[in-house]
């Protein structure tokens, strides 16, 4: 999210190329490179000193001709526009990918939340969806939790818009607690779905989960579940890395013989910072951040931000290397992506491996809207189907035509969305 990195610029160069593969027409390369609609607002917050805070608020819509946009708020320092827009633009075509009946939104507050109290967080999703009220809701645009935000935060935005609308909308936003309308299974999602493209990438190249090593960056809730299932399925986790609030830096936690992902969790604040010391105690080595991408792994697991496998670091990807999952959106920058291509490392695409979590979301609105809920297993069961059909499919139409695994993904979802907006005579 640095000046140079335009997360948006990112996303609209990955469309373009994929557009001139499938040779769309001019007027839906327009349509579809771009959000339909945008709302920019600010947020009057009162602190509890007594004064007021005003926050800069978003909401974008990138394309619903499939169903209602889907896709999280983000609470972020950094966050800009530009990010909002192309985290919108991928929601679309993760959507499209797993073959949901939704398009793709965003929304972020540019805000710290490690500054804010509780009562002043509650204050700003309050007001977030005052401003916001009229465009979203369970049949047009449905939020849920993203970076820094969280199903308490969910909870405060439903009951706000349920005040001004006058009734009960479980399915206006997803990632709740299962006690006010959420689903079986949500917190497991994003992360679980990584791993069940991962095994299903490990089969298709002959390889047992059994003694895989993966180094994951990040620790909050993707990385997290992620790490638990790899583990469980006989895979290690030899290091993770995540940001450390009290020095703002990130660091990378090692254990060569793996880690004990109960513990580390145990030892990690809500906004997924590992206590350095008691990691230490516990015999973990804390290396900079970027030791992470160094490992001596078979999986790379890219579970943070945009922009973290990039020209700059690339090339630090040990040999032995074969998969990369993204479990973030977009943390591989083109660049990045023309060395994994020529390397021959097999990429499982964002859009691709971390749509557990809106699946999952989508599960929670159908439940939500039906009143009507689902035991965990089944949750989980039908989470896994989902991804494992979307995700031969990609790697089919890769094998078969030669293309790259992004490639091929971009080919199915930006086609899927390109017929319904046809269908609708919108282009």
């Amino acid at each position: 999210m640095g000046k140079e990195f335009n997360a948006f610029a990112m996303a609209q160069r990955q469309f373009d190329a994929v557009a001139e593969k499938l040779q769309l027409d001019e007027g839906i390369r327009q349509l579809l490179r771009s959000p339909l609609r945008e709302y920019h607002f600010l947020v009057p917050v009162r602190m509890d000193d007594g004064s007021v805070q005003v926050f800069k608020g978003f909401r974008v819509q990138h394309n619903d001709a499939r169903g209602p946009a889907k896709g999280g708020i983000r609470f972020h320092p950094q966050e800009t526009v530009d990010t909002v827009r192309a985290l919108a633009t991928w929601m679309t075509w993760k959507c499209a990918v797993v073959d949901i009946p939704l398009g793709g939104g965003k929304g972020g507050v540019i805000c710290d939340p490690h500054n804010l109290s509780q009562r002043e967080q509650e204050g700003l999703c309050r007001g977030w969806v005052r401003q916001i009220a009229r465009n979203i809701g369970p049949l047009q645009d449905v939020p849920a939790p993203d970076v820094m935000t969280n199903p308490q935060h969910m909870v405060w935005i439903m009951d706000e818009y349920e005040k001004i609308a006058g009734g009960h909308y479980p399915g206006l936003i997803t990632g709740k607690p299962v006690e006010v309308g959420g689903s079986l299974g949500r917190t497991e999602a994003t992360g679980f779905g990584v791993i069940y493209t991962v095994r299903e990438a490990l089969k298709r190249m002959g390889l047992d989960m059994a003694g895989i090593r993966a180094s994951i960056q990040g620790f909050g809730n993707v990385a997290q579940y992620a790490a638990k299932l790899l583990i469980e399925l006989g895979g290690k986790v030899v290091s993770v890395s995540c940001w450390d609030n009290d020095d703002h830096t990130a660091y990378t936690f090692r254990k060569l013989d793996g880690i004990d992902i109960d513990y580390l969790v145990s030892i990690t604040d809500r906004f997924g910072t590992i206590d350095k010391a008691k990691a230490r105690e516990a015999k973990y080595e804390v290396l900079p951040a970027e030791a992470w991408i160094e490992q001596d792994v078979e999986i790379l697991i890219p579970a943070a931000l945009e922009n973290q496998v990039n020209g700059d670091n690339v090339n630090k990807i040990g040999k032995n290397v074969k998969i990369v999952a993204e479990g973030a959106n977009g943390p591989t920058t083109p660049e990045a992506d023309a060395v994994l291509k020529q390397r021959g490392i097999f990429v499982i695409p964002d859009f691709l491996c971390n749509a557990g979590g809106v699946t999952c979301s989508y599960f929670e609105q159908v439940q939500c809207n039906q009143n009507f809920f689902w035991p965990k297993e089944e949750v989980l069961e039908r989470l896994d189907q989902k991804m494992t059909r979307a995700f031969h499919a990609v790697a089919d139409l890769a094998e078969e035509t030669g293309e790259y695994m992004r490639d091929a993904a971009y080919m199915i979802a930006i086609q899927r969305v390109a017929i319904a907006c046809h269908l609708r005579g919108w282009a």
